[in-house]
């Protein structure tokens, strides 16, 4: 069963016209931006971004936001760290499409131990990972390292 928000404190709002091949634009005006199909997905390689690459931008902008929160809350210095998001689409067994994720930190000021733990700490806080648990396969590593997930 889904998970109810207490309060919605924010919502955005976006409308596309044309699909992958189309335009998408948000409610505010603050995001407007051409959308075009990969080469590798039979599309025709286009100057516009798509869906994967926006996912990946905005997962890993929430990621490190929780992360930096985590990393404030236990007095570690996470400045100069980079969240490295990569997002695959291919094709599901059962039918359709589906996503992969991984994430990887890069924190020169923080020791590997540390950064595993602000990944795990991370991963349970930020929205983008509580949305996609169970849902798709999300790695977290650390400098190409990759991080257990304790269940």
């Amino acid at each position: 069963m889904p998970t109810q928000l207490k309060e919605v404190l924010y919502t955005a709002e976006a409308v596309v016209e044309g699909g992958r091949e189309g335009h998408g634009r948000t409610s505010d005006g603050r995001l407007e931006v051409d959308l075009s199909v990969p080469a590798t997905m039979s599309g025709d390689d286009g100057p516009g971004t798509n869906p994967e690459q926006l996912f990946a931008v905005g997962y890993a902008a929430c990621f490190q936001s929780a992360l930096l929160g985590v990393a404030q809350g236990r007095n570690l210095d996470a400045t100069g760290s980079q969240i490295t998001s990569r997002v695959g689409i291919g094709p599901l067994d059962s039918g359709g499409f589906g996503l992969q994720v991984s994430l990887d930190l890069h924190a020169p000021n923080i020791t590997a131990e540390e950064a595993h733990e602000l990944m795990l700490r991370a991963d349970k806080r930020c929205p983008y990972s509580n949305a996609t648990r169970g849902n798709i396969t999300v790695a977290l590593s650390v400098d190409g390292q990759p991080v257990d997930k304790v269940a």
